[in-house]
């Protein structure tokens, strides 16, 4: 499993916990249902800032990997 698909699968999860769309979470962290469909697939390229974004909107901080 890659970093790319971990992130995917946590955001994911607690975009369920929440019971939240993939619209409803878009819409929260201001980019687009395309973008969080990507993410928790692990597929795009979206930039960090916007992974971040969507990932603070469900509780989740990302670490510093290194």
């Amino acid at each position: 499993m890659t970093v790319v698909s971990s992130i995917g699968d946590a955001i994911h999860a607690a975009r369920r916990r929440h019971r939240l769309t993939q619209e409803q979470l878009a819409e929260l962290a201001g980019t687009s249902t395309r973008t969080v469909r990507e993410i928790e697939h692990g597929s795009g390229s979206t930039s960090i800032a916007t992974v971040a974004a969507v990932a603070d909107v469900v509780g989740l901080a990302l670490g510093v990997v290194g």
